[in-house]
């Protein structure tokens, strides 16, 4: 079964002169361009897209392609996938697919009845082909054209570097030095759907969600390892998959997720710290805190005015003092989101997502050898009992008339969340949902909590000297006042129950 192994790059329009003028293209040993013409062929009701295979034809020239793909391995844009291609004769002939299941599935007659064309993609693509060791061939596209379906269409603009020689060993290294190399100078990121994926939103007049965090689906079996490697590749593709709707979505919850997603990855680092590379959270880690910090401070603002500002201007409409301060906060909110959107189009960005792939595809993440005698099971059992000790104590020592106690029992709780969401697969499904419910709710609290004690700090900063502005925050604490003193009343009950829920058990 021929496989493809390549790592998928998105390339704004804007930038792609900016790559073409890239030192290392003239390192290529040769160069060539072509122009792609291609059918994407499924059901009226996408049974090859529900059973992951997608059906192209090709035309090169004067001859056209037929390729069958199937669903194989990917993770944050490097994708490995059984691909078949034989000449198109007029008719589809799925002959060549040795594997047996995928090719009497496509030879139903009620499948290959019904396969119509669905949408085209139209591109002029740009190949260079590097040997950067004897024997090691990598083939690097530059792909600019458009996708059609529906009546609708959207640019292509991506970058792809293949594996010529899937099966040499040491190329998948080559592949990523290639990669990291180009984006030191452009705004390369990785894409986590391909152009096929991308044609079927298209077909269906699918818009942009917010996307939220996924299970992840783990085994006891698996080492510490191969946990953390997993659960990284979902953070990382948890925040890749909001990056669109972050820079040309209004919808905060796009950042909002970006966030969630950065700091689980940071909860995922430090949970399975002693197991991890020094080298490899050495690395990551300064990167991170800056994508967390641009993130954060456009969701702060986010919160300062939808959840504490706006509520209070709505409630009095006609205090102008209340809707020049609404007024001092957007701007502020405008700012911090232009950083944000800067930062998520820079070179750094994109730079930091591929270190992290990089990593996660060398040793030891890629080692699957038994070294690693420590089960999982016994692993993650130690560590949630630690977490689960440490917000003992932090619970002990929370004061209402403390914010910085509180601040520091919601990150105790935040982070056992956290970790037991990742191991979630190897615990018992009702102790885990009660439990993951009741830390729910106290951290909800102290969040509501957190964001009023920090919102007169904010809402300051956005008055400056303004007399009139300094009044409206003073209207501002105090209208939310009376939910302040209640959230506070409520908090010793909820930490009560806190300190007796129990944590599952792990197989």
């Amino acid at each position: 079964m021929p496989n493809e192994i390549e790592l998928k790059l998105s390339l704004p329009v804007t930038a792609q002169r900016q790559l073409l003028r890239q030192p290392i293209l003239r390192q290529a040993i040769t160069k060539q361009t072509q122009q792609l013409v291609n059918l994407y062929y499924d059901t009226p009701t996408l049974a090859l897209q529900r059973h992951g295979i997608a059906l192209r034809l090709r035309k090169q020239g004067r001859l056209w392609l037929q390729t069958v793909k199937c669903a194989g391995e990917s993770a944050v844009g490097l994708s490995s996938r059984p691909e078949w291609e034989t000449p198109y004769a007029g008719h589809f002939d799925f002959y060549a697919i040795d594997d047996v299941a995928t090719r009497n599935w496509l030879e139903k007659a009620q499948i290959r009845k019904n396969i119509a064309p669905l949408f085209e993609t139209n591109f002029r693509r740009t190949t260079w082909r590097f040997e950067p060791k004897p024997g090691c061939i990598l083939l690097m596209t530059l792909d600019r054209g458009w996708i059609a379906a529906a009546g609708r269409r959207e640019a292509i603009s991506e970058v792809e570097i293949e594996l010529g020689n899937p099966d040499k060993q040491g190329g998948i290294v080559e592949l990523f030095n290639l990669a990291q190399t180009l984006c030191l100078g452009v705004p390369l990121v990785p894409a986590v759907i391909s152009k096929a994926e991308r044609g079927y939103r298209l077909f269906q007049g699918a818009s942009l969600i917010p996307q939220k965090a996924h299970g992840v689906a783990l085994a006891s079996g698996y080492s510490t390892t191969q946990a953390f490697r997993r659960i990284t590749i979902e953070c990382l593709e948890h925040i890749q998959g909001n990056h669109k709707g972050s820079l040309h979505s209004d919808d905060p919850e796009f950042i909002h997720q970006m966030r969630v997603a950065s700091r689980r990855l940071r909860a995922a680092m430090r949970l399975f710290a002693p197991r991890l590379p020094a080298a490899f959270s050495e690395a990551l880690l300064p990167p991170l805190h800056t994508l967390s910090a641009y993130l954060g401070q456009a969701r702060d603002l986010d919160v300062l005015l939808t959840e504490i500002t706006a509520p209070v201007a709505q409630a009095l409409p006609h205090e102008p003092r209340l809707a020049a301060l609404a007024g001092a906060v957007t701007e502020r909110q405008y700012c911090a989101r232009r950083d944000a959107i800067h930062y998520l189009e820079s070179t750094d960005y994109g730079g930091l997502l591929l270190l992290a792939i990089t990593w996660l595809h060398l040793p030891p993440f890629t080692d699957n050898s038994t070294a690693d005698k420590e089960s999982l099971g016994t692993f993650a059992t130690a560590r949630l009992k630690r977490l689960y000790r440490q917000l003992h104590a932090l619970a002990r020592v929370a004061n209402t008339q403390a914010p910085v106690s509180l601040h520091r029992l919601r990150i105790g709780i935040k982070r056992l969340r956290y970790a037991l969401e990742f191991f979630a697969p190897l615990a018992t499904r009702r102790d885990q949902v009660r439990l993951l419910r009741q830390l729910g709710k106290l951290q909800d609290a102290l969040g509501q909590i957190n964001d009023l004690a920090n919102a007169g700090l904010l809402l300051m900063q956005c008055a400056g000297n303004d007399p009139r502005l300094r009044e409206a925050v003073s209207l501002v604490g105090g209208w939310h006042a009376a939910r302040h003193r209640a959230l506070l009343a409520r908090l010793p009950a909820q930490i009560k129950k806190l300190v007796r829920l129990k944590l599952p058990h792990l197989a």
